[in-house]
């Protein structure tokens, strides 16, 4: 009998709509009957797309044992991330504190006014690797709520500790000088990994933001070790497994080092990064790959995310038939039957083998050249690109044949945002009429869809939007409607944009704290109002509105604006210093900021206005 989820609209809650668990989704009568019993509250977040908690939840929210333990014992309330990252986040910020790390699924226990007392993330169903059965957990936290109250009380006083500096003013006492930026900058050097591209080791991630900085920082300097290393870092990631080979865009990261064995998931934030970081690259470097690249993952969001209403779909799963990455993997006796004729190009292009390279199977990644696989065969490279291209088309056929990984359909404001800004600013640089389109549906279905009020909401499925912006929505949709009025000129997007940018600042900006919190200030009160700036898979909702903030002062000579937007980035000064990593958009932000960046303009019959960003 499906549970209290039946009635969600994320598509992550529905999965578990089905769960012998009692679950809730966050609320006020979830925290009423937590305070009402006397039980603590089990905080489950995840999201659709995540291996792992579709692990969990077949090894324990499944189980009917498991399930009567937890509804006996907790209040348990389920949670989407995507949907709300408020609540992930201050969260997060326990679980980071309680074990020294942090991912999803998050399992948290809170007392009934929602404070943190313990947590984890992953639990496995029986002792092991070091890790406590799930089952063992809930019957420890349970008899300690109920027969040690006050060490347990003692413990979430302790950490609701870890709060406090999100809530103190800020001090805009240390500027980010030029110098200093440019310091900061080449010091990211000591992470590159100069033998894969990127940054560190496994798991590897994209970190694109730190690599358009890099970018930014060559097109003002000439620092070639700088664009080196970027784009050093795009090529080895596009050859690699982490780029679908078969069908185009980017998984969310590799398990390994080297860009090859992916976590499948695909989001629509790190292709919308990734798309427009392609595309600056293309301007500096004219490469045709890297355009190509860029046009590849746009052909993925219009083939396989997108609504037909003009919205943007959240993800793809990394599972389907209940395994991680059965979708993309090949055989080789597959892998031939299906390429054909062309199967030799494309198996020595992608490195197919007998054995594989992912449990027995192969993830398409490129191992030799076109010019090199050409010569071995005795064909010119533009023979051997045709015939790969066709042994490409024939495999994405075949394959749409299989069970398809889940698709989260919910759209998020702020991912489409990123991602329209990608588009539009494509659009322009490229001259491409087919992202035009694209860009314009996209924004009509954004203006019409999710903004009321000059506010947007963050998610919208099947015809509704649900659950008021947070600072990233409102930043990131208004820095996709500033691209498309340079894109079109149509002073339409510029008002909605302006309109977007003084929500920002009379909902997010709190003048007592001198700073953009993450929640708007008429948001539901939670344990703490966060306030998270750096930047990690994708821009902090604080370095997108310090650049809109910056956007809004050249375009309509605001001083206000403009000495906001330098404050704000002066107060982030240190922290970007002592880890830059953790500030790549920002820093590419203040790259242009601090140093200036070159600007065109709109002209029209009544004479130019308007600077475009270069």
């Amino acid at each position: 009998m499906p549970n209290r989820l039946a009635g969600a609209s994320s598509p992550y809650l529905l999965q578990h709509a089905d769960n012998p668990v009692d679950w809730y989704e966050w609320g006020p009568e979830a925290l009423a009957e937590a305070a009402r019993t006397d039980r603590p509250i089990l905080l489950s977040i995840g999201y659709a797309a995540c291996h792992w908690c579709h692990v969990m939840a077949h090894e324990s929210f499944e189980d009917p044992v498991t399930a009567r333990v937890m509804n006996e014992h907790f209040v348990n309330i389920k949670v989407d991330r995507e949907e709300r990252p408020d609540i992930d986040s201050i969260y997060m910020q326990a679980v980071q504190a309680i074990t020294g790390h942090g991912g999803w699924p998050m399992t948290m226990f809170l007392t009934p006014d929602g404070i943190p007392f313990y947590g984890g993330t992953y639990f496995p169903p029986e002792d092991r690797h070091g890790m406590p059965s799930f089952r063992r957990v809930l019957v420890s936290v349970s008899e300690a709520w109920r027969h040690r109250r006050d060490e347990v009380l003692k413990g979430a006083t302790s950490l609701r500790a870890i709060y406090a500096s999100a809530e103190s003013p800020t001090t805009g006492a240390h500027a980010l000088s030029p110098s200093r930026l440019d310091d900061t900058l080449r010091a990211m050097r000591s992470w590159f990994d100069r033998e894969h591209g990127g940054f560190g080791g496994a798991p590897k991630f994209p970190q694109t933001q730190v690599l358009d900085a890099l970018l930014r920082f060559y097109r003002r300097t000439g620092d070639a070790e700088s664009l080196a290393h970027a784009r050093f870092s795009f090529e080895t990631m596009t050859e690699g497994g982490i780029h679908d080979q078969i069908g185009g865009g980017f998984h969310r990261y590799t398990v390994d080092g080297a860009w090859q064995v992916p976590h499948f998931e695909k989001m629509l934030y790190d292709n919308a990064l990734l798309a427009r970081f392609a595309v600056h690259l293309w301007e500096v470097t004219q490469e045709p790959v890297h355009r190509a690249v860029a046009e590849w993952i746009v052909e993925w969001l219009r083939r396989e995310m997108t609504d037909p209403t003009g919205g943007w779909y959240a993800s793809l799963d990394a599972d389907s038939e209940g395994h991680e990455g059965r979708f993309y993997v090949w055989s080789l006796a597959e892998f031939r039957a299906v390429a054909g004729e062309d199967a030799p190009v494309a198996e020595a292009h992608w490195g197919i083998t007998a054995t594989g390279n992912f449990e027995g199977a192969n993830i398409p990644h490129v191992t030799r050249s076109l010019a090199e696989v050409a010569s071995s065969l005795g064909i010119s490279v533009d023979e051997a690109s045709v015939r790969l291209m066709r042994a490409r088309e024939r495999l994405y056929a075949h394959r749409a044949q299989r069970v398809w990984p889940g698709r989260d359909e919910k759209v998020l404001a702020g991912w489409n945002g990123l991602m329209l800004r990608a588009v539009a600013e494509g659009a322009r640089i490229l001259g491409d009429d087919g992202w035009h389109a694209l860009a314009i549906a996209n924004g009509t279905f954004l203006r019409e869809q999710m903004m009321r009020d000059g506010r947007v909401f963050r998610s919208w499925r099947d015809g509704h939007a649900s659950i008021p912006g947070f600072l990233e929505d409102h930043a990131a949709v208004a820095l996709g409607f500033l691209a498309l009025h340079d894109l079109t000129g149509d002073a339409a997007w510029l008002d909605d944009a302006l309109r977007l940018a003084e929500s920002t600042v009379r909902y997010f900006w709190d003048a007592e704290a001198q700073a953009f919190f993450d929640t708007a200030h008429d948001a539901e009160r939670l344990v703490t109002r966060p306030r998270d700036v750096t930047d990690n898979a994708i821009p902090s909702g604080t370095s997108l509105a310090i650049e809109l903030q910056a956007e809004v002062a050249q375009r309509i000579g605001d001083p206000t604006a403009h000495h906001r937007a330098h404050y704000a980035l002066s107060t982030l000064a240190m922290p970007m210093q002592r880890s830059p990593l953790a500030f790549g958009h920002l820093l590419g932000f203040a790259e242009g900021f601090i140093h200036g960046a070159p600007v065109g303009a709109i002209c029209g019959p009544d004479g130019c206005v308007l600077p475009v960003r270069s």
